[in-house]
Formats: structure tokens, C-alpha cells, sequence
């Protein structure tokens, strides 16, 4: 079952053109994904392209590979990279705790299906999947915490605290060590997951990559490996040093270039204000770099630079021996990763979400600055997942998922309504209606005795109104106490299907399914999952 994204709140006009009115969009993105027919001149351009540091690439790919075994697939899809005609098929995120949202996941796998997809369609040439681990975010708060569901249908955080104030620049957060307070977020995790025959082989397989003393971007990267390893899935370390030394050009060029690189920028970001929105705030530069232990945001200071936040001015010419010599100091920013990206890879398409479908519109300039080709930007699978239980309850109530979805904040009242004899709102309103027409008449009889008493009648009606809004208040409350089972199964329904007024695959982690139904709901989420449909996509267990 699919849901057209229209129907579901939250998402913005860019995006929503982008899946069904491309027209309305062709300027910010100039590929439109759902054009199969042209995918093949853009495979053999891309197939063109001179790529000299495309062996140094792959023996650091092989490098990062020597402490793992991986399968025999993910050897050959390695292996594959040497070949002209081999295309990639990225996508990334943040190395969120547990694994992050579950969405991370479908990004992944929307990505290994689409190059089987592809190769079907295109076989004379090979894909390959590849997930871009960004590891350089500094934002601790972004990624330190996951969500799962509690018996009482409660949404409960777990949160990764390091000890560190909230403010605290970190660095890049994916060489940041757990310490013991991780053991902390472990022990609430096993506190708050209900018993069953799954939770033991679950605990394992987390507390086997999140310990105490690992990295955070190993954690994530083990977990990753361990699940999507035998679907040959390439799991790629762009804060490698050797990378960095390949990406100084990139980088190097940022430095000396971005007047130009901000003013194309800054001109698409009015451009797409003008009818939709900006995803990113645009900066000076799009670079950050690393000193001692923060990674700080590089600001322009009339010829020089500086650091944010820092008074000390760096030279150009300082700034670029420095990128020479220490480039793996430095790190994009949002707007310029998919460059780097780009000019590393033989990217064919990048799977992303909506945010990331939203701020390529504003990136497109920038690929033009660089001489990068723009790969096609493919929506990744959409998802909620709706177990049997959930289901019995949207049928009792005669709900659809529309419903659910659009009508998150009025769903009690919609139901209660429906299964109570007496229509309070019609009731109390009748009253209001038959109460204020005497009323009138009252003031307008008294108005002719004594002006004055005028603003008395206007008072004592709203204390009537404030009287019957009371009795009304009441009245609700006691219904829904009549209706207390029915209100605790539609809150449960909110928790699983729109958790937080947001999408289930934004919220929850893939621990919350994995501990009812084991590690193998992984493989039929993989077996489901459509990737070709562009709508919001129900699974029901």
C-alpha cells in the first residue's frame, strides 16, 4: 500500500515538485530522475570522464577493508571500481548512535536495490553501492541519541551523554571515543526494551560494536558492516587521511574561489526563495578546519582568513600550505560535500532524502565551478512499518492511514465522536445560539432605559460563555473517560504509525522492531521495499 506524500504533513513544495511536477523544478536540478530514457547518455558521459586518482581511491577503499573480512560480493564490487564502465550508486548520513533513525537503513537499501535495478535496465555497465559515512559533523546532539517505543506507548530517548558541556566544540564527532558513560545508555537501553526471545542476541550484537573506548564512526561502521556486509554494500571513510590528500584540490580551490563559488550560490538560494524555500544557509566558505581539538567554520577577513569564533588571521598563502601539507585538517560543509563526493567517486545517482533532495537545488552551481558532473538525485524508500496489532485497531475504528497521518492532533476527538450517541460540539453550540438572541434583545431594551448598562449585559454574557465552556470542558472530560480503552489504543496507533508528529522512520530506531521480531526483520524490510514508486510505502507484519 502507498500514500502520495501530499497527503502526509511535514513536507515542503521543492520536494513534492521535484516527485510529481519536475517541470516546476527543471532550473535548480536539470536531471529529473523519472527520465529512464536519458539515464544512458548520462551513464556514458559519466563513463568518460578521466578519473586520475581512481586507483589511489580504491587501495584506500582496500585499506579501510584490511581490519574486516568482507564478502565475496563486496570483494568483487571493489574490484568492479577499476572498470570505466562501472557507475556508483551513493548515499550517507550522519553515524547516528544504534544505527541512527530507521531511514538510515532505507537509504541503504534503496541504494543496493537500485544497482541491481540498474543493471537490469543498463547491462553494460555495472553499479555499485556505496554509503558515504560522514564523519565530520561536529554536532554531537544530532546523532547522540535514539528512540524506541515503551509498553505504555510512551517514546522514550536514550541519550549518549560524553560527560562534556552541550556547547563544547568536539571536533569531527566520529573520532570521538565512548567513554563508560556509554555502559549508562546500554543499561537503560536493556532496562527499556520489553522481554522476548529476541532481546539477548540483540543486546549482543549492539553492546559488540558499542563499547566502551571504540570510536564512534567504528561503532557505526561495524554495525552497518555486519547488517548490508553480504549485499555487497561499499562502506567508504571519507575523514581517511589518504582521501583528504586526494580532496586538497577541492579544497584548495574553495580557498582561493569563493567569492565566486558564495555570489553563484547566494543568487540560486534568492532564486529558490522566490518560490519555495533554502535548505542551508549559505556561508562565505564552505569549509571547515580542524584546530587542536575544534572543528571551526573558515570566515574571510578582508585578504586573509580566520577561524570562527578565533582572532588569529591566517594568510592564503598559509591557508594553502596548510591544505598541503595537513589536509586532514580541513572538511566540507554540507554545500560542498557532494562535490567532494562526486569528484571522488564515478557517482551515477545519490539516493537522499527530502532535506538532502531539497539542498541540491542549491549545490548545482557549485558543480559547475569544480568541472564535477551532478549525478541524478534518487529519492530514497519512504516507510512505516504497521504491525498486526495497530492494524486491528485503525479497522475497529473505521481509520485509514491518511488519517492517522493528517489528523494526528484531532484523532481522539474525530473517534470519540463517532462512537459517542451525543454530539457535544452541535449540543453546546445550539445552546450558545438559542442563549444569545434573548440576550440581545435584553441590551437592546436596556440600552434604551440607561446607556451605562451596556458594557454590564456584554459582561454577563461572557460569563455565561465562560459558563458554558466550563460545563462543555466537563462534559469532554467524561466522555473521554467513558472512552479511556479506546483513547489508550488511538494513542498507542499515534506512537507506532506518527511518533512526535513525524514519520515512524525518522523517529524510531531499528532496535524497536529487531527486539519483537529479531535481526531477520531486516531481510523481509529488504525484500519489501519498493524503489520505484515515489510514495510513502505501508508494510504491514
Amino acid at each position: 500500500m502507498y500514500i502520495k506524500f501530499p497527503d502526509i504533513p511535514g513536507h515542503n513544495d521543492l520536494f513534492l515538485d521535484y516527485l510529481y511536477n519536475f517541470e516546476n523544478v527543471r532550473k535548480f536540478y536539470k536531471k529529473d530522475f523519472r527520465n529512464t530514457e536519458y539515464f544512458k547518455v548520462i551513464f556514458e558521459q559519466l563513463a568518460n570522464t578521466n578519473r586520475p586518482h581512481k586507483n589511489s581511491l580504491i587501495e584506500i577503499i582496500k585499506k579501510q577493508y584490511v581490519p574486516y573480512e568482507p564478502s565475496k560480493q563486496t570483494e568483487y564490487n571493489i574490484e568492479l571500481l577499476k572498470s570505466e564502465k562501472t557507475l556508483a550508486v551513493v548515499t550517507g548520513q550522519q553515524l547516528g548512535i544504534f544505527g541512527g533513525p530507521l531511514y538510515t537503513f532505507y537509504k541503504i537499501i534503496t541504494a543496493i536495490k537500485l544497482c541491481k535495478h540498474l543493471k537490469e535496465q543498463h547491462d553494460e555497465y555495472q553499479f555499485v553501492p556505496i554509503f558515504w559515512m560522514e564523519g565530520d559533523d561536529h554536532d554531537l546532539d544530532e546523532i547522540r541519541s535514539m528512540k524506541v517505543i515503551a509498553d505504555n506507548n510512551e517514546i522514550i530517548t536514550l541519550t549518549y551523554d560524553d560527560g562534556l558541556p552541550p556547547e563544547e566544540n568536539r571536533g569531527s564527532v566520529g573520532n570521538l571515543i565512548f567513554n563508560d558513560n556509554l555502559n549508562h545508555t546500554l543499561d537503560e537501553l536493556k532496562n527499556t526494551l520489553r522481554d522476548t526471545e529476541y532481546k539477548q542476541e540483540l543486546l549482543e550484537l549492539i553492546g559488540k560494536y558499542y563499547k566502551e573506548g571504540v570510536t564512534i564512526k567504528k561503532a557505526f561502521r561495524d554495525l552497518l558492516f555486519d547488517v548490508f556486509d553480504e549485499n555487497g554494500l561499499i562502506i567508504f571513510d571519507p575523514t581517511d587521511y589518504e582521501v583528504k590528500k586526494l580532496l586538497s584540490p577541492i579544497f584548495k580551490k574553495e580557498i582561493e574561489d569563493f567569492r565566486d563559488h558564495t555570489s553563484s550560490v547566494v543568487e540560486r538560494s534568492a532564486e529558490l526563495e522566490e518560490s519555495f524555500h533554502t535548505q542551508v544557509k549559505v556561508k562565505p566558505i564552505n569549509l571547515f578546519m580542524l584546530e587542536e581539538t575544534e572543528r571551526l567554520l573558515i570566515e574571510p577577513v578582508e585578504e586573509e582568513y580566520r577561524l570562527k569564533g578565533k582572532r588569529k588571521k591566517i594568510t592564503k598563502e598559509e591557508m594553502l600550505n596548510i591544505v598541503e601539507t595537513e589536509p586532514e585538517r580541513f572538511s566540507p560543509n554540507v554545500l560542498l560535500r557532494p562535490v567532494c563526493q562526486d569528484y571522488l567517486l564515478p557517482t551515477a545517482m545519490y539516493v537522499g532524502g527530502p532535506g538532502e533532495i531539497s539542498y541540491f537545488a542549491q549545490v548545482s552551481p557549485l558543480y559547475e565551478f569544480f568541472d564535477i558532473m551532478q549525478p541524478i538525485v534518487y529519492p530514497r524508500s519512504s516507510v512505516t512499518i504497521v504491525e498486526k496489532n495497530i492494524q486491528d485497531i485503525l479497522k475497529k475504528y473505521s481509520l485509514s492511514y491518511e488519517d492517522v497521518f493528517a489528523e494526528a492532533g484531532n484523532l481522539e476527538n474525530k473517534v470519540i465522536t463517532a462512537l459517542s450517541e451525543i454530539n457535544l460540539e452541535s449540543v453546546f453550540e445550539k445552546y450558545l445560539d438559542a442563549i444569545t438572541p434573548p440576550i440581545k434583545d435584553v441590551k437592546d431594551n436596556l440600552t434604551k432605559i440607561d446607556k451605562t448598562l451596556e458594557d454590564t449585559v456584554d459582561k454577563t454574557m461572557q460569563r455565561i460563555e465562560q459558563a458554558v465552556n466550563q460545563l462543555k470542558g466537563k462534559a469532554e472530560g467524561a466522555e473521554k473517560r467513558r472512552f479511556e480503552a479506546a483513547i489508550r489504543q488511538l494513542q498507542k496507533t499515534k506512537s507506532a504509525l506518527f511518533p512526535e508528529d513525524n514519520l515512524q522512520e525518522r523517529e524510531i530506531n531499528f532496535i524497536h522492531f529487531a527486539n519483537k521480531y529479531g535481526l531477520d526483520i531486516l531481510k523481509w524490510i529488504f525484500s519489501e521495499l519498493t524503489i520505484n514508486k515515489f510514495e510513502h510505502q505501508i508494510l504491514e507484519l
